[in-house]
């Protein structure tokens, strides 16, 4: 159907090594990535960041178009995802999980209507299908 792109760019190795990620749509521009904003607080962006907006960002679409043919029209919904890396027991690393948590309100939803399309959008999202970390959701209605 699509096909989306980014490319990443790495001047340099290692700790000293200076990154750049750029998007398609040009929403990111050649922005600075490297060790310091991945292992530490620096300004710039990370891999785990960009994932952890694509998860939201798709988990919240999806649960917005169930809404949507279950007959609601309005309302919120606001999704965070937080993405765990680990060192492994190599010396590398690995995501070990993507954890959603959603804040909704949809007037004239129940919570197990809620709970039922949330659930699905989430098991159904595309990028919580790619991601082969645990993945769980934690979901609240007001």
């Amino acid at each position: 159907m699509t096909t989306r792109t980014a490319t990443a760019r790495y001047d340099g190795f290692g700790k000293e090594g200076k990154g750049h990620i750029s998007t398609q749509s040009g929403v990111l521009t050649d922005q600075y990535y490297g060790f310091n904003t991945r292992f530490e607080d620096g300004k710039g962006t990370n891999p785990e960041e960009l994932i952890a907006a694509a998860h939201a960002g798709c988990f919240t679409m999806a649960l917005s178009f169930a809404l949507a043919r279950a007959g609601f029209s309005g309302g919120t919904l606001e999704t965070s995802a937080a993405v765990k890396l680990e060192q492994d027991g190599e010396g590398g690393f690995v995501i070990t999980r993507s954890d959603l948590t959603l804040k909704a309100s949809v007037p004239g939803l129940s919570q197990d209507q809620f709970q039922a399309l949330a659930e699905g959008a989430h098991a159904n999202c595309p990028v919580s299908k790619l991601l082969k970390a645990e993945s769980n959701l934690d979901a609240s209605l007001s």
